[in-house]
């Protein structure tokens, strides 16, 4: 059975030549998109964070799009904005918008067009035949917003309920219980909601039976363990053979954006931490350089280590998890013991200087919750000595064995096209062939400042999703241990008034430093109006948080871009045509977290 051709590519410290590179084509893609369509097609508006932000009449989305397709092979995202509360609304918005967010990856640059509906016509063309992935996205704004998408194949709700009344990130929608009437559910109400959750294959295009075959249609989930998590899959089979299958989510949904809207921004960052709820602190760091974009707010170098030691040891607990569970998905169950062992000791140590297990919550805006306390650099030593040959054991133990490898190598594989069609990210993009990691490619929060290397592989099987996380554990690793050498002295949080509140002591001085500190810690901070995304390289892909303020103590929308809610809408792509053991085994190389699909 062939092995993965697993290599790590281009070493850093990354320049910051992929930054320039990028902003060097950004007016470019613009004036590109001008000179086809003209000047006046477009209504250029600024943001935080210096990405390129179009508006375009709805007439000419697609053409839009279908031109932007080639240079940016992404859809990252899309979504939706309630625009009808909005103090400071910017030019062309009328009372919701369509967002969409592209991505190249060589050049690194990204554009944003927006789409203005008003609440009389709320209809927008549909752009899944230019981009597979946004089915689900368009699926998401009509749920949360109503939005029609005019040609959608399926245009239903995917997170809420089919008997769900209105649309939960309009405005209008209440925000908390306490708003709502009492739940109640009586015998009749509990049979229409049975009746709902009826599968019918019809209205997923499927046919009961043919001229020559007869099709069982079996629900995998949503609970069982295979699924990890909450997650239901319909599927129709011909015999024991997958002839389609529709992945159904929404089960854990909490409303993770909506919550956004009625916490201050400091009080949001705990929610953060539940989304990908693997991933720990690495949630709240996308959310908190978000915010200081928007705000300018300059973290100390203190703090941008911290920041990154904590998030990698959060990357290899994760990965962990992963190497586990993926293991014991295709048979073998003494791994997951083992490494989950690894986890306990890495959690102990996140404890130890936290206070937290898995949601610590924290990182804070401008820098970190506290200092790092003594003793931190022998627990995190004797950590990162020990698992180097610890890895080296579970790659004999696991990789290695015949019987693994005769259950992934070859199965549910895609290529680099087809990943970023379907909006995939991180080690699974990377085990197609595709040497590109953010941390890398586009530096952020200090990272440009570490040697590593980037894990690649190239069939892009759930072999080569898994040996690519396998790698990336060492590579972690290593980066802790240039933290752990060269942490650098100096404070661990920005003196920034948005950020920081004076030092008590002070405010028995006068009032002015009072009213501050009361403001800053029982309201929270004002952010100034604006918008701007911040991408990271999270355990899973790019987690992306795109905020937007309007002056106030809270965001007026938070959107969280997962990397999991693309990851499964590509499962039928990669499964049609195997057979249900093949699909447990693509289930469990994912790595996805039900929590950072529903969010």
């Amino acid at each position: 059975m062939p092995n993965a051709t697993l290599t790590a590519n281009a070493t850093a410290p990354a320049s910051a030549a992929g930054t320039s590179h990028a902003d060097a084509h950004k007016t470019s893609a613009v004036d590109d998109l001008c000179a086809r369509f003209g000047a006046d097609s477009f209504i250029p508006q600024a943001s935080a964070d210096d990405t390129p932000t179009l508006w375009v009449a709805r007439d000419k989305l697609l053409p839009v799009l279908a031109q932007l397709k080639a240079r940016f092979p992404m859809l990252l995202d899309l979504f939706g904005v309630d625009e009808r509360l909005r103090q400071h609304k910017p030019l062309g918005a009328a009372d919701f918008t369509v967002v969409y967010h592209l991505f190249s990856f060589r050049p690194c640059e990204e554009i944003r067009l927006k789409v203005a509906v008003s609440m009389a016509d709320l209809s927008v063309p549909s752009a899944v035949n230019v981009w597979p992935n946004a089915n689900w996205y368009e699926r998401e704004a009509w749920d949360m917003f109503g939005i029609q998408f005019s040609g959608h194949p399926n245009l239903r709700r995917i997170l809420l309920p089919p008997t769900w009344q209105g649309h939960a990130l309009r405005k209008d929608h209440p925000a908390r219980a306490t708003e709502m009437e009492p739940f109640s559910l009586d015998d009749e109400q509990q049979d229409q909601e049975q009746e709902a959750l009826r599968f019918r294959p019809e209205d997923w295009g499927m046919q009961r039976a043919t001229e020559d075959t007869e099709y069982m249609f079996l629900n995998l989930g949503p609970n069982h363990p295979s699924v990890h998590g909450v997650f239901r899959i319909a599927l129709q089979l011909d015999g024991e053979v997958i002839v389609d299958s529709v992945p159904d989510i929404g089960y854990h949904h909490r409303g993770a954006e909506k919550m956004g809207e009625r916490q201050s921004w400091h009080t949001y960052i705990p929610y953060t931490d539940r989304i990908d709820y693997l991933g720990g602190v690495m949630n709240n760091m996308a959310y908190v350089m978000a915010v200081e974009q928007l705000a300018d707010i300059k973290v100390p170098d203190r703090a941008k280590v911290i920041r990154i030691m904590l998030a990698e040891l959060f990357r290899i607990s994760s990965h962990l998890v992963f190497y586990g569970t993926f293991a014991q998905d295709v048979g073998q169950m003494s791994p997951v013991f083992y490494m989950f062992a690894d986890r306990e000791r890495l959690l102990g140590i996140i404890e130890a200087v936290t206070g937290g297990r898995m949601h610590p919550a924290w990182f804070r805006i401008g820098g970190v919750a506290q200092d790092l306390p003594q003793g931190w650099d022998t627990m995190v030593r004797n950590f990162i000595d020990s698992m180097p040959a610890r890895l080296d054991h579970y790659q004999k133990m696991a990789m290695d064995n015949s019987i693994l490898k005769q259950r992934t190598v070859g199965i549910g594989a895609y290529n680099t096209r087809e990943a970023m069609d379907w909006g995939i990210t991180g080690p699974a993009l990377r085990a197609t062939g595709m040497d590109w990691d953010l941390r890398r490619d586009r530096p952020y929060g200090g990272y440009d400042q570490f040697e590593f290397e980037v894990p690649v592989a190239s069939n892009g099987d759930a072999y080569d999703r898994a040996a690519v996380r396998v790698e990336e554990i060492r590579q972690s690793l290593r980066i802790i241990r240039q933290c752990l050498d060269n942490m650098p002295a100096g404070p661990y949080k920005s003196d920034h008034r948005l950020a920081t509140p004076p030092p008590k002591e002070r405010t028995l001085q006068d009032i002015e430093t009072l009213i501050h500190h009361f403001v800053n810690v029982s309201w929270g901070p004002a952010i100034p109006p604006g918008e701007a995304s911040f991408p990271i390289e999270a355990t899973k892909g790019i987690n992306n948080y795109h905020l937007i303020s309007d002056g106030g103590t809270m965001s007026y929308r938070t959107r969280i871009r997962t990397p999991s809610f693309p990851a499964l809408q590509q499962i039928p792509l990669i499964s049609n045509g195997l057979m249900i053991p093949d699909l447990i085994a693509i289930i469990a190389s994912i790595d996805f977290v039900m929590a950072d699909v529903d969010r």
